[in-house]
């Protein structure tokens, strides 16, 4: 039960096209493998995270300061090893200010996550039980979404091409698609959602999701235009810049029925608190990626219920689909099911996921129940 070795390795994928969103532009599929091993043998292993701007600081913030407080530590000790990572003595070049010290802070927060979420495949290993089972095993398949919505290349009609997508998304066995607005002008967001809409019909799932693209009264506009036109949109996503995170999202949500769905950029519990106590959201999406793992997803997954917030995850599905199964008031789980967007999904797990009728398999082996191809890792790692 003792933490004997830590691993860390940075992968790195190049897409074969660059996928534009509403504030952003992705050309790459960067992750980070973790493996803890136990003294009895047992390998505690999973990926993710996509950082590319700072994947290094997180690996060395790992290897050199979290992995050492872990080594000879019962990795049965959730709660007591995650603090002593949320609370280690680091300088990634902190200032004492708020805004500018977020940066290291989420270097800090990203190497939580990693080393918190291959414990929790340990545990799963250790109690060979699936790791949606340790956190209350609520159901075991959950609804699955396809990430999407991105925008075409130069020349090419947006709303064919969102209706297209639709189609391949509901080919893959999805029940809906979350896709980008953000970056159009407001009427031709709406007529792409309208298309999405024509195409997958009433009982299709559509999210819309702007990345932070736009103003309070924006947002509003759009929301509104949305209910006039009874498109029927499950959530709207990360409406609102990041400079008016609370006061605006409030603004919003007092002017739409729309359900108001943030969080996946947050790295703490207590900023999804006040996302719920001063931005009257009604979704979370956090990441256990990005916010401290396993530990702390669940810790506001819990308040979250007791305060009639409902849960989703961004993206990682190899992770999230066990949070999701485990809660009651959680969602769907996300992929992309444009299989170059993700393809490290495709590759790197073997025999995940499992998708059918709109829904995707936990898998039931221990731990998140997940084996990761060697021959995948060793072909995208770049530590050398």
């Amino acid at each position: 039960m003792k933490i004997a070795h830590i691993e860390v390795i940075p992968l790195d994928m190049q897409l074969e096209q660059v996928f534009k969103g509403g504030t952003y532009q992705v050309a790459s599929r960067p992750t980070i493998v973790t493996r803890v091993t136990l003294a009895n043998g047992i390998v505690g292993e999973t990926y993710g995270g996509d950082e590319f701007h700072t994947q290094k600081e997180i690996v060395a913030v790992m290897q050199d300061h979290l992995g050492p407080l872990l080594i000879g530590q019962d990795v049965r000790d959730f709660q007591r090893l995650w603090e002593n990572m949320f609370n280690v003595n680091v300088d990634l070049g902190n200032r004492g200010l708020h805004q500018l010290d977020m940066h290291p802070r989420g270097i800090l927060l990203q190497a939580i996550s990693a080393l918190d979420n291959a414990m929790w495949d340990a545990r799963g290993k250790l109690y060979q039980t699936p790791v949606y089972k340790l956190l209350g095993g609520m159901r075991d398949r959950v609804p699955v979404i396809s990430i999407g919505g991105y925008y075409p290349k130069d020349g090419r009609d947006a709303c064919e091409a969102i209706a297209e997508e639709v189609e391949m998304v509901r080919e893959t066995g999805c029940i809906g698609i979350k896709m980008k607005v953000g970056r159009a002008t407001l009427d031709e967001d709406l007529a792409r959602v309208r298309a999405a809409r024509k195409a997958g019909g009433r009982d299709f799932v559509i999210t819309v999701d702007s990345n932070q693209g736009w103003d309070p009264l924006d947002a509003i506009k759009f929301c509104l235009a949305m209910e006039k036109a009874d498109l029927d949109v499950r959530w709207m996503e990360e409406p609102i810049k990041w400079y008016d995170q609370t006061d605006g999202l409030r603004l919003l949500a007092s002017k739409t029925s729309i359900p108001i769905n943030v969080g996946q950029g947050e790295i703490s519990g207590r900023a999804c608190r006040d996302l719920i106590t001063k931005g009257d959201v009604s979704i979370l999406n956090l990441d256990c990626t990005l916010c401290g793992g396993i530990t702390e997803w669940q810790r506001v997954a819990d308040m979250a219920k007791f305060m009639n917030v409902e849960m989703a995850h961004h993206e990682e599905p190899q992770v999230a689909v066990h949070l999701i199964a485990a809660n009651p008031h959680a969602l769907f789980v996300e992929i992309f099911a444009n299989k170059i967007r993700d393809p490290l999904l495709w590759q790197l797990p073997d025999g995940f996921p499992k998708i059918s009728n709109g829904y995707m398999e936990v898998p039931q082996e221990p731990g998140f129940g997940i084996k990761l191809r060697p021959e995948v890792i060793e072909r995208y790692r770049i530590d050398g």
